[in-house]
């Protein structure tokens, strides 16, 4: 059950790795000040140029499993082998202390933990590519990750397009910047919503 009071609101962008929901979500941060991201916990090392505090709290699996057995977690996730996200109660706290609505972005099961958890005080958006080769073509312009791990992301991203329609919108990223103008529209819709 929530802790936390019901009238604080929540965004939730989700979607396959590589379909622009980190993309989306920036511009809306960019683009409304009074939304800030919640920083995931994980435990995967960090990219070229992402930032300790910013991008992600970047966690041993050591450190992560001690926050689990605290249950200092919303939800959290083992993605891959050794690898986990997680949504720390206390980041959440923190934005809604400054007055703010809480935007995340997670992965399709972390989302659906976070749209149960929050209810009705979420809105939930799917985004995603035209198709997987696009997505692949995506992933591989990234230069961040090797054709195996290319591959099973693809094989995931074919699981996680069966959750879209668990989601209150869904965007298809096909043109960014309609798609951009599309998400803006939509977020201001549901901010200024009772």
């Amino acid at each position: 059950m929530p802790q936390y009071p019901h009238h604080h609101k929540a965004i939730i962008f989700t979607g396959p790795s590589g379909g622009g929901k980190t993309t989306l979500s920036q511009h809306i941060l960019k683009t409304f000040s009074n939304i800030k991201r919640s920083v995931s916990a994980t435990t995967r090392l960090p990219r070229n140029g992402e930032i300790p505090g910013y991008d992600y709290q970047f966690f041993t699996n050591e450190i992560f499993k001690y926050h689990i057995e605290n249950n200092d977690f919303i939800e959290w996730e083992q993605v891959y082998d050794h690898l986990f996200y997680g949504t720390l109660k206390s980041e959440v706290e923190r934005i809604w202390n400054e007055g703010k609505i809480v935007l995340f972005v997670v992965d399709v099961i972390g989302s659906e933990t976070l749209k149960k958890y929050f209810g009705e005080n979420a809105i939930k958006i799917f985004v995603k590519t035209p198709s997987l080769q696009t997505l692949k073509e995506r992933l591989e312009q990234r230069g961040t990750e090797c054709q195996k791990n290319i591959a099973n992301r693809i094989r995931k991203a074919e699981q996680e397009l069966l959750h879209e329609k668990y989601a209150d919108i869904v965007i298809v990223n096909d043109d960014l910047e309609e798609a951009k103008a599309k998400t803006s529209k939509i977020i201001s819709t549901y901010i200024h919503s009772e």
